[in-house]
């Protein structure tokens, strides 16, 4: 502000001074002269923002003897330049804040205000007063024009979205469309869309147009041809030739439609079960043609597809196993692109095919699959669609072979029926026969046949249940049966004789094969044994479901306790657990040291896992079981935790791993000597099928190989069976029934340190309690398909035999 003061004092100083000059005096114009009024004649200057603009002033003296005193620009008459010929060095030039350091007079080549860096707000006309020393004052009107120019034009899609580059893809045959916009520019920019010089569409410039306006063109392309493929559109906008006008260019893409499509491979015919290799080519499309191939009606899974000639050409491998259903069906290669409606074109190959048998197994025609029960005897019958007929035909029971075997109530006849006899639960499951021809195994669908059977416990135990008198129990009877049971029996047997319970004191869970009563004793002589019986369609269950109800008391303590995984900081305990009052009992285990307590730790089983115990630590160990009624009588113990060890140096790491590495190879060499021997008995086996021989055995007993003519054909055996060669006999026993029951073999005594933990893991701990037997379950032994399948349990107890480690059968 203080600059445009100055310069506006200085301004007046010089007319001052020039006005009293005797020379100015006499070259005085006066007032409403000609000369001195500004000239109605105004010069247009044009300017693009951020360029440089030159107003012109003629400061020639009109007279050869006058010279030139005082330039001075005005802006709306306020002064914003001026230049004093008067005042020697820069200080000459003087202009305001507006123009700053932009603005500078110039004499050469022509007089002029040059102004730098061109900004909107110089947009004015402005007025140059040129002083003489002698010559009258000029005034010139310069307009200057400011042009602002537009934005970079910015393509859009039809949907608003930008376009950078790349327009499209298109589909062929359709149409797109490019919108052109540009924001700003004053005066109002021309849009122009072009195709190399070709000018598509035109939209004109117009006058001064509002700041941040903006202007759209609009380029529309009707049934788009393979000829606009990256073709080239180029967007301009300008509003003055001082610059070059703005671009943007987009290169269209399209989305091409196949010509042609052709199966390459016809070598026909084909057979089921042999795979097929058929090529198919499409030509044309972009990107590639999508190819399928079809049976049918169905879609087949390609295996490879290939693109060829920078994609212009697509081929798919077909490897594919025909069935026999697909025998004079059409085969079609169809290319179509997933852009287009309407762009798929086919290639179709009539198939020849040779199958495989197909086999579907029912069951006899009489035989209602609801109402097998066991003891009846059942049939099945397979069906055979077979080019060329089948040879062979084979039943499965869950996927193990049947045999024939009249004695085991399995009969095969005609190779297509199948008869079992006197069936049992274990023969329920799925079914299916298999029959052969040159071409190959033709299996059925699996047939699912359901035993019906009566209602058996599902937990076999004796349970013991503990009862408060005044207090309700709820006692669980659970059974399987097929179908589920539908009604339920209870009966109490007590001292005073065998009572049936009321129904309304039970409930019955059909669904789930359960029935939950709830039993309140008065006085001592409702306690005793309760039995549950359910029936079903089958019939009422032949062995009881037994509770034994006894006066709820504190547990047994726990007993047998033996501790093992024994570390510096660590110890398993397992417990063999006594009675348990009959009421859920908690167990205990309490680790005290010197210091008091270091580890309480509970669980529901007799078995606990300690940790955080210290190492070299003398411990006693208490342990106690706990239920509703209060606590056994404590067991307790002492031992003495591991020290730590010290961490291993480098060479006992490398001496292990020379150990472990010998041990590997010493196996490897093991193993390829056993497989040796195995090979040459096999050998020798295959020599000698023919004769009776006696081959020692690792125990030097002695077994017999049967002749080839024994009496006892494979065809009489268990069709379900698989004969392992374990034991030694003098001559091969009579194969057993279907549903045979064979003795359990005889135990042998373990000499295992690490019986109690290999027999018993810590999750199932063993059950002081009796044990009976359903006697459906044919003594704990069942034969599934005529299977034998025995029990052998095998348990630890704290005797004086334990000493030596010894192991009884039950």
């Amino acid at each position: 502000m203080y600059s445009i003061e100055l310069g506006r004092t200085l301004i007046a100083f010089v007319l001052l001074a020039v006005s009293t000059s005797p020379s100015a005096t006499q070259n005085t114009i006066m007032s409403g002269s000609p000369l001195s009024s500004v000239t109605g004649t105004v010069t247009r200057v044009s300017a693009v923002v951020g360029g440089e603009a030159e107003l012109p002033c003629d400061s020639r003296p009109p007279q050869r003897n006058d010279s030139l005193l005082l330039v001075v620009w005005y802006r709306d008459d306020n002064p914003v330049y001026s230049y004093d010929t008067r005042v020697p060095g820069p200080t000459a030039h003087w202009s305001d804040e507006a123009f700053g350091e932009r603005s500078r007079w110039l004499d050469y080549p022509s007089p002029s205000l040059h102004i730098r860096d061109v900004q909107s707000r110089d947009r004015a006309t402005y007025r140059c007063r040129v002083d003489y020393q002698v010559s009258p004052t000029r005034n010139y009107r310069i307009a200057l024009d400011v042009i602002e120019l537009p934005s970079k034009p910015m393509i859009f899609d039809e949907y608003g979205k930008e376009i950078s580059g790349i327009a499209g893809p298109y589909n062929e045959g359709g149409d797109f469309k490019l919108i052109c916009s540009v924001n700003g520019g004053n005066p109002t920019p021309r849009l122009q869309w072009l195709q190399g010089e070709t000018v598509l569409s035109s939209l004109g410039a117009g006058e001064l147009q509002p700041s941040g306006a903006i202007r759209s063109l609009t380029l529309v392309v009707r049934n788009a041809t393979r000829a606009h493929l990256s073709s080239t559109y180029t967007c301009t906008a300008d509003n003055t030739i001082l610059s070059s006008p703005q671009r943007a260019t987009v290169k269209v893409d399209l989305y091409l439609r196949p010509l042609s499509v052709e199966i390459l491979s016809r070598e026909q015919p084909l057979s089921v079960g042999r795979k097929a290799e058929l090529w198919c080519r499409s030509v044309g499309a972009r990107p590639p043609a999508t190819i399928t191939w079809w049976l049918g009606g169905k879609q087949l899974k390609s295996s490879k597809q290939r693109e060829l000639d920078d994609g212009n050409e697509t081929q798919s491998l077909l490897q594919w196993t025909p069935l026999k259903e697909h025998n004079g069906l059409t085969l079609t290669c169809r290319a179509e692109h997933t852009k287009f409606n309407r762009s798929t074109i086919e290639s179709k190959l009539p198939l020849n095919v040779y199958y495989v048998p197909v086999a579907t197994i029912h069951l006899g025609a009489k035989m209602n699959p609801n109402d097998i029960e066991e003891g009846d005897d059942v049939y099945f019958e397979c069906k055979v669609d077979a080019n060329p007929p089948a040879y062979k035909v084979v039943w499965e029971h869950n996927g193990v072979l049947l045999q024939h075997n009249a004695a085991g109530g399995v009969i095969l006849t005609g190779n297509t029926n199948l008869a079992l006899r006197n069936v049992s639960r274990h023969q329920a499951g799925k079914y299916s026969c298999t029959a052969s021809n040159v071409e190959g195994d033709g299996k059925s669908l699996p047939l699912y046949m359901q035993v019906v059977y009566r209602p058996i416990c599902r937990k076999r135990e004796i349970k013991l249940i503990g009862a408060a008198l005044q207090e309700s129990s709820t006692v669980e009877c659970e059974v399987d049966a097929y179908p589920p049971p539908d009604t339920f029996e209870w009966i109490l047997n007590n001292s005073a004789g065998s009572i049936k319970v009321d129904p309304d004191r039970f409930t019955v869970e059909a669904k789930e094969g359960r029935s939950l009563l709830t039993y309140t004793p008065v006085s001592d002589v409702d306690y005793g044994t309760l039995s549950c019986k359910a029936s079903n369609l089958a019939g009422q269950q032949t062995a009881p479901c037994i509770y034994t109800l006894m006066p709820a008391t504190r547990p047994d303590p726990p007993t047998n306790c033996t501790v093992y995984n024994l570390t510096d900081d660590s110890l398993d305990l397992m417990c063999l657990a006594g009675y348990e009052g009959g009421l859920q009992c908690v167990y205990v285990a309490e680790v005290w040291a010197n210091e008091g307590l270091v580890v309480n730790s509970s669980n529901g089983a007799a078995l606990w896992n300690l940790r955080r115990l210290g190492a070299k630590r003398q411990l006693r160990i208490v342990v106690y079981a706990a239920n509703a009624r209060g606590r056994s009588e404590p067991v307790s113990f002492t031992v003495e935790t591991a020290p730590r060890l010290s961490p291993r140096t480098e060479a006992q790491e490398a001496w292990e791993m020379n150990w472990a590495l010998g041990g590997v190879l010493g196996a490897a060499l093991t193993v390829a000597i056993i497989l040796c021997l195995a090979f040459i008995a096999t050998r020798l086996r295959h020599r000698a099928r023919d004769y009776e021989v006696t081959i020692p055995s690792t125990k030097n007993q002695k077994a017999t190989i049967p002749k080839r003519n024994s009496p006892h054909g494979p065809d009489d055996r268990n069709p379900d069976l698989i004969p392992l060669s374990k034991g030694v006999s003098e001559s091969p026993p009579d194969p057993p029934l279907y549903s045979a029951v064979v003795t359990t073999p005889e135990c042998k005594n373990s000499t295992s340190a690490h019986s109690l933990a290999r027999t018993h893991s810590p999750s199932t701990p063993l059950s002081p309690h009796a044990q009976y037997t359903d006697s459906q379950s044919e003594s704990g032994r069942s034969g599934v398909n005529g299977t034998i399948k025995s029990h052998r349990e095998v348990v630890t107890t704290r005797t004086p035999l334990l000493a030596a480690h010894q192991e009884s059968c039950v």
